[in-house]
């Protein structure tokens, strides 16, 4: 390739980028253009060698240099970005020394951009960029050219890669990427990157600052680009200002009966720094209240709380003079010469006058009464006071809620209290009581003060056994053993403790069998004077015992002990106490009594099965259902004398069968509907026909809503007459039961059918 360059010097960088290509390149120092292109060439442009390069230069000497042919080398090609010319840039061109300029070779582009970025004419190899570059986007483009046969498109040559830079321009103004900035410098500073314009800049008076800073590129030379922002600057705090009180004199007024730890008032020292350096702390330095006043710092607000530490009285000091001081806590030695971070204030506290409650002589009361005190006698007295000017009279009273059971009284003018019940320190030693004090002229001013009361000790109870005792006595024991030690005890309680005397009763004092000890430990054994005792003779003893205590009076009492003779082993075991024991062995053995206890047995079970057995008998036979006629047959053992017999039966009866009034229910059913009873007939004179009397009877059965729902057997004393039954006596009749035939009793209606029903089964069963 031939190598053209337009202009008439060499740019120095294209020179120095041609050197770093190709070192061996020959490079034509030409002031007039020796080639003719058809379009003005970038400087940047580079071109490409070709396969034989001959550059013949006339001189003297007429030297020629002759150079072997080689193959494509890929160079580099520049180009301007953000061109926007009217027409495309020319980038650079590409020649073959294999071109003779017949049009028979084409030139052909590939890779990045190559159509759409770059475009090559495939005739010249002239290559133009037909889109505006940006270097920021994009830098260089990697391309692939290569020279073919026009008419079959063979490669001619091998293919060469070649670059093209896109060269920067000024076209970018600087830029802070991130602002506006904001920046803290402490007040007072001297030095900082930002240097101060003025010295000693205070925050109070101004915290921010505006401040407007320009970058220039090109060294800030004309035609250079430039860019602007903002920087806030702010003054951050120091301790250099010390708290300040608004006044120097502060008032306040109490009652005298707050409550304690409550708040009196507030002051605050005022600190034109902020944040920490702005706390203060708060005390009370000196005045007359240093010690019923204190003061505490509020984080939040940044004042003082001056609050009441003990009780106030009006009658006592009416106000009370502090000086507070407020300082800085946290101070900044740098500041230190600008004097003491702290103030001082006074505060003026005046104690105001209220009605306040009695005040009782003392906090507590302890009092002492003997239980054998007199009813109504005094056992102490309370006494109280209106702390007030007005010093109102005081009324005296007890809490009922204390003294539940009113075993003391008091009296409401002169706080004396009175018994009101005994009392008794074995039940209960202490009483604690709450008296009450309340001002007559307002009853809303009430105090209380709780009382005890100490019930004293007197001797009013008699010493006794400490327990129920029981001694057992060994047959085989020896004279002097201890048969047992017993102690005794006393409800009263004396200052010098108990102590006991025991002495057995006048007239025992010579017992032959037994005899006492005391014992230091304020006990008492009882020890035997003999040995042989049998229980058989004697089985228990009893030992009173008188025992006394060391009162003033001294009281005493008899207590018994029982003393019971046993069977003991040889170490003196007991083994058996009851004089059975003896007896059984000689009487009968173990089997013995076993075959006693299993006849006894054998008796019970015979005895019950006895009484099952006749409970058994003694029940009804159960009569089935189907047999369950409710027939009611009454036999006689002598003929009936008819109707002139009027001995057989109670005419009167008859007339009136159910009493004068009364009525009497069935008793072969139980009725299941209840209805009132009827009437009964009035008695009728005797000679009366029984014949209605039994038809008036027959209805009321007929109609008996009580009545079984099958036939019942009537048994009559009288037949009637002109029956057309005849007579249904069996005694009267002169023939046999085989030669009558009762198949006529079912013609009768439904009350006799089941009559001749059972006739006839009687027949059929004689005939089988």
């Amino acid at each position: 390739m031939v190598i053209c360059l337009t202009g008439g010097t060499m740019p120095e960088r294209l020179a120095e980028m041609l050197l770093d290509l190709w070192t061996p390149l020959i490079i034509l120092w030409i002031t007039v253009p020796p080639c003719i292109h058809t379009a003005p060439m970038n400087q940047s442009q580079v071109l490409m060698s070709g396969s034989r390069l001959e550059l013949n230069r006339l001189s003297e000497e007429q030297r020629v240099l002759n150079r072997s042919k080689r193959g494509w080398v890929w160079n580099q090609m520049f180009v301007l970005e953000e061109f926007s010319g009217p027409e495309p840039i020319l980038v650079g061109r590409l020649h073959t020394d294999l071109d003779p300029g017949s049009k028979k070779i084409k030139y052909i582009l590939s890779g990045d951009g190559a159509g759409t970025i770059f475009q090559i004419n495939d005739i010249t190899g002239d290559i133009h960029a037909i889109k505006r570059l940006d270097r920021e986007e994009k830098a260089e483009y990697t391309l692939t050219a290569q020279a073919v046969d026009w008419e079959t498109n063979k490669p001619l040559e091998p293919p060469s890669e070649f670059i093209i830079k896109v060269q920067d321009i000024n076209d970018n103004a600087p830029e802070f990427l991130n602002g506006p900035y904001h920046a803290t410098v402490p007040e007072m500073s001297i030095l900082a990157i930002i240097k101060t314009a003025l010295p000693n800049m205070d925050r109070e008076a101004k915290e921010e600052y505006l401040v407007v800073i320009q970058a220039k590129d090109m060294g800030g030379h004309s035609g250079g680009l430039s860019g602007t922002t903002t920087l806030t600057v702010t003054l951050t705090d120091v301790n250099d200002n010390p708290p300040k009180f608004a006044q120097s004199l502060y008032h306040f007024s109490v009652p005298e009966d707050v409550v304690l730890g409550t708040a009196i008032g507030r002051v605050k020292a005022n600190d034109q720094d902020i944040g920490e350096n702005a706390q203060s702390s708060y005390d009370i330095i000196d005045g007359d209240g240093t010690a019923l006043f204190e003061i505490t710092s509020d984080a939040q607000a940044q004042d003082g709380i001056i609050r009441l530490r003990k009780p106030l009285d009006f009658e006592t000091k009416k106000s009370y003079t502090l000086k507070v001081e407020a300082a800085n806590v946290h101070t900044d030695p740098r500041f230190s010469g600008k004097g003491p971070f702290k103030d001082t204030a006074t505060v003026k506290i005046v104690v105001e006058d209220a009605d306040e409650p009695p005040i009782f002589s003392s906090p507590t009361y302890l009092l002492e009464v003997h239980e054998n005190a007199a009813l109504n006698s005094v056992i102490g007295q309370v006494t109280a006071r209106d702390p007030d000017v007005t010093s109102s009279p005081i009324r005296f009273s007890i809490d009922r809620h204390t003294d539940l059971e009113r075993q003391f009284n008091i009296n409401a003018d002169d706080g004396k209290i009175t018994l009101a019940t005994p009392l008794d320190r074995e039940l209960s030693v202490w009483h604690n009581i709450t008296i009450i004090a309340t001002e007559i002229r307002n009853h809303s001013q009430i105090s209380r003060v709780p009382v005890a009361i100490k019930v004293l000790d007197v001797n009013d109870n008699a010493p006794e056994f400490a327990s129920e005792y029981e001694a057992f006595l060994c047959e085989n024991g020896k004279p002097g053993q201890v048969i047992q030690t017993v102690s005794a005890m006393d409800k009263d309680d004396p200052k010098n403790g108990h102590y006991f005397l025991y002495s057995l009763l006048p007239e025992m004092v010579n017992n032959p069998n037994f005899t006492i000890k005391k014992n230091e430990d304020n006990s008492l054994s009882i020890l035997a004077k003999h040995n042989g005792f049998n229980r058989q003779k004697q089985e228990v003893y009893l030992l009173p015992i008188v025992i006394s205590d060391s009162g003033n009076p001294p009281l005493s009492s008899t207590s018994t002990l029982t003393i019971r003779v046993c069977g003991c082993s040889s170490d003196g075991v007991v083994q058996s106490c009851n004089v059975e024991a003896y007896v059984l062995p000689i009487g009968l053995s173990m089997g013995a009594l076993i075959a006693i206890l299993a006849c006894i047995v054998l008796l019970l079970v015979i005895v019950v099965l006895f009484v099952t057995l006749r409970r058994h008998k003694n029940e009804p036979l159960i009569i089935k259902d189907d047999e369950d006629v409710r027939e009611n047959i009454i036999r006689y053992d002598d003929e009936g004398g008819g109707e002139e017999d009027t001995e057989a039966f109670d005419i009167a009866t008859l007339q009136n069968p159910d009493g004068i009034n009364g009525f009497l229910p069935r008793k072969d059913i139980k009725p299941d509907l209840q209805f009132m009873p009827r009437q009964g007939l009035a008695p009728v004179p005797n000679g009366v026909d029984v014949d209605e009397f039994i038809n008036v009877r027959l209805h009321e059965a007929d109609n008996d809503p009580a009545a079984p729902p099958y036939d019942s057997i009537q048994i009559y004393g009288y037949e009637g007459r002109g029956s057309v039954a005849g007579s249904l006596s069996s005694l009267e009749s002169s023939t046999s039961d085989s030669d009558q035939n009762f198949d006529y009793l079912s013609d009768w209606g439904p009350r006799f059918k089941r009559l001749g029903e059972l006739y006839s089964v009687g027949e059929s069963d004689k005939e089988t």
